[in-house]
């Protein structure tokens, strides 16, 4: 009995410091180096992309700077890694990085065999086709016998097979794993079409050498919600970096925009008042500042001014809101109450 209880015991430590490592963790960790190491895609114009200066930009790269600001007061924090679609899950799991914020859909198979955890979508896509205009194809369903380029190990990869083999057509695949290089062979003329989510193929077609040569076809084939991604077992984590991308989206929702928080603090609404820490507790529940919310308005900006300063209709790719506008708006775009 005295050996069973001694046996029970051990079981009960060894449980418990493993499941506090888990939880503590990410945070520690990146507070402990001073930065975070964040995964993107290494080429996506909007999304995650160096300008000329090597500075990195994108909507996905405002997400990054987001949870940066959320743990640090700073947006500036950050150590990109470039991934393709082959090596992005693993540099998580292997915890090469902190977080993936690489156009990464959502899907039960990664949460669960994968074993990591996808935070609030950052956008809504879906899969589509890009074609030369010369092709004089109008529709996805004229492609039948032809050659596509796709990168592997994504859902793009089984979703055209699942097309083409549904509306009973042919279809010979291209596969590269870069999506730079992918690009090149789409213009080089190596195949006929690129699919991809649409918000990739607006990027494709934004750096092609005469974009206007270039049709993204009708048809949607798919559902693609594209969320920030961490590993399982880490909740404290996991919470910072859900709420970091909430808190944009709730600031468009509220009115308040990188031009007016300051004098939002100012404001006698309740809710206002709570998001911005004026009345604290949202900082102390997530362990950190009380101003967190304040500071990723200041430095980053809104869901809104994020989405239209990297792909919006006045940036080179062109894209309508759409299924990422705010609920009250027709989109998906909603926050949980910040309290």
């Amino acid at each position: 009995m005295r050996r069973f209880k001694l046996i029970s015991l051990l079981v009960v430590v060894v449980f418990s410091v493993t499941a506090g490592l888990a939880v503590a963790g990410t945070l520690e960790d990146v507070r402990a180096k001073g930065y975070i190491s964040v995964g993107v895609n290494e080429g996506l114009f909007g999304f995650s992309k160096p300008d000329e200066k090597g500075v990195w930009r994108g909507l996905d790269v405002d997400t990054a700077r987001a949870i940066s600001v959320t743990v640090f007061g700073s947006p500036d924090k950050l150590k990109f890694v470039p991934l393709t679609a082959k090596t992005r899950f693993t540099a998580l799991q292997s915890g090469e990085i902190d977080v993936l914020t690489r156009n990464a859909t959502r899907t039960l198979g990664r949460e669960t065999a994968l074993g990591l955890h996808f935070a609030a979508t950052n956008y809504y896509d879906g899969q589509g086709f890009l074609v030369p205009k010369k092709l004089g194809v109008k529709s996805a369903k004229e492609l039948d016998g032809a050659t596509v380029c796709v990168l592997p190990g994504t859902t793009t990869e089984l979703n055209v097979a699942d097309y083409f083999r549904a509306n009973e057509m042919k279809m010979s695949p291209v596969v590269i794993e870069s999506t730079p290089e992918l690009a090149k062979a789409f213009f080089a003329g190596r195949c006929d079409v690129l699919t991809s989510d649409a918000s990739q193929l607006a990027s494709t077609r934004a750096v092609a050498p005469n974009p206007d040569d270039y049709v993204i076809l009708p048809e949607i084939i798919s559902k693609e919600p594209l969320c920030p991604a961490v590993r399982h077992g880490d909740d404290k984590w996991y919470d910072i970096v859900n709420f970091s991308v909430l808190a944009m989206i709730e600031a468009e929702e509220l009115g308040i925009t990188s031009k007016n928080v300051d004098d939002m603090l100012k404001s006698k609404d309740p809710k206002i008042q709570r998001f911005l820490g004026v009345s604290p507790g949202n900082g102390k529940a997530l362990g950190v500042d009380e101003n967190w919310a304040y500071n990723i308005v200041k430095f980053v900006g809104n869901y809104g001014e994020v989405f239209e300063r990297n792909v919006g209709v006045n940036t080179p790719l062109k894209i309508e809101r759409g299924l990422n506008a705010q609920w009250t708006n027709g989109g998906l775009m909603y926050a949980p109450p910040f309290k």
